[in-house]
């Protein structure tokens, strides 16, 4: 919740700082600077009114609505970026001509040129940014380990996190991940949260396609935020509808091959009816499991339960995007202590956090492309058996 209220008090500056640029180069007169003041006061509300709108209005009436509002967003935080840059040039260089007694407003930048170089910047990033967010990568990780079944060489699984299905995220991107995945043909499929998005209206016929992608050791899911944001029980009858065995706080061994435990997204603790609910901790649920197969630990947001290292071989997580917009990543690389990759964790145990197949509130990627991750755990046994011969 701190992190949307930071971001929704930035983007309320940004519209701000539209309206004082436009201002500024144009000198608008009280009329146009009321009508300015109002479209600026729409769009910063935007975010807030898509959700309630997509409630009640039409699907294309709300997925215009949404395409606006979001884009706008994205227009937004290039043009502030684009254009704090242009500002802080011409206050050194006023600063300069102070410091030395010189006259240096022939190079000084026009007000015009301030706002429409940054207004161009941002259109152009924004148009590449959308269509970098429909190019799905798949990127590949190889685990070695010694905890697979004699005879078994390798399992490919294959992570699903952050897709946002919804008013936005729709069937074009559902569909390369579905062609990806007919493609690779998996032994697991697993979702770490985020399947949905907070508008989840008119998407239910969705669940049907991604039913009909199978892996032979099953499709496993955990909760992510934006489930709770569009409502539980939709967004877990969904999740179950396409097919996803749900792991809420419980662990299952796979056909003797697997451990897989499920842990619920954070959100969980804020809603009121849960949180007298009693659940055993991470490390109890590894506990339970046999500890000669390799486990592996499905949680939407990157945080390590310290206690539980050395019990889980790897844990999945999604959440951050990597920030989804560069420079924006810059900041949430801070904001979240394992933010995008794989990490070595103590113990023996590893992590390994993912960008995200979609997108969140703008339909937009600068720099970060979208991923399905491709996981192949590979027995050592093999190798040592080649040794010996």
């Amino acid at each position: 919740m701190i992190i949307f209220l930071f971001f929704y008090a930035v983007y309320a500056i940004g519209n701000f700082y539209v309206f004082l640029k436009v201002s500024h180069a144009f000198h608008l007169g009280t009329p146009a600077g009321i009508f300015l003041g109002l479209f600026l006061m729409f769009m910063t509300l935007s975010p807030t009114l898509i959700h309630l709108y997509s409630l009640r209005g039409s699907e294309k009436l709300s997925r215009a609505y949404a395409y606006l509002g979001y884009m706008w967003v994205a227009l937004i935080i290039f043009f502030f970026l684009s254009g704090i840059l242009f500002d802080l040039y011409n206050l050194s260089t006023r600063m300069s001509g102070f410091i030395f007694q010189k006259d240096l407003s022939g190079i000084m930048m026009s007000p015009m040129s301030t706002f429409l170089i940054p207004a161009f910047i941002s259109t152009a990033f924004t148009t590449y940014g959308y269509f970098e967010a429909k190019r799905l990568r798949v990127e590949r990780l190889v685990v070695k380990t010694s905890k697979l079944p004699d005879g078994v060489n390798k399992l490919t699984i294959a992570q699903i996190s952050d897709l946002h299905l919804g008013i936005i995220v729709k069937d074009k991107t559902l569909d390369k991940v579905i062609k990806e995945l007919e493609k690779i043909k998996p032994d697991l499929i697993v979702s770490t949260g985020d399947l949905l998005d907070g508008e989840i209206n008119h998407i239910d016929y969705l669940a049907d396609r991604l039913k009909m992608v199978n892996a032979r050791l099953g499709k496993f899911a955990v909760t992510g935020n934006h489930e709770y944001f569009g409502g539980i029980k939709h967004a877990l009858k969904f999740t179950e509808d396409a097919g996803f065995t749900l792991l809420r706080y419980n662990g299952v061994t796979v056909q003797g091959l697997i451990n897989i435990v499920g842990i619920d997204d954070l959100a969980l603790k804020s809603i009121r009816r849960y949180k007298d609910v009693v659940v055993e901790s991470e490390k109890e649920i590894l506990s339970k499991l046999p500890p000669d197969k390799f486990t592996l630990v499905l949680k939407h947001r990157s945080h390590i339960d310290k206690d539980s290292l050395g019990l889980f071989d790897l844990q999945l997580s999604g959440h951050t995007h990597n920030g989804q917009i560069f420079p924006i990543n810059l900041i949430t690389r801070h904001i979240f202590h394992y933010h995008n990759g794989y990490i070595s964790l103590p113990k023996g145990s590893a992590l390994y956090v993912s960008r995200g197949a979609g997108t969140s509130g703008p339909p937009v990627r600068f720099l970060v492309p979208p991923e399905l991750t491709i996981i192949e755990v590979v027995s050592t046994k093999e190798n040592q058996n080649a040794n010996n011969e």
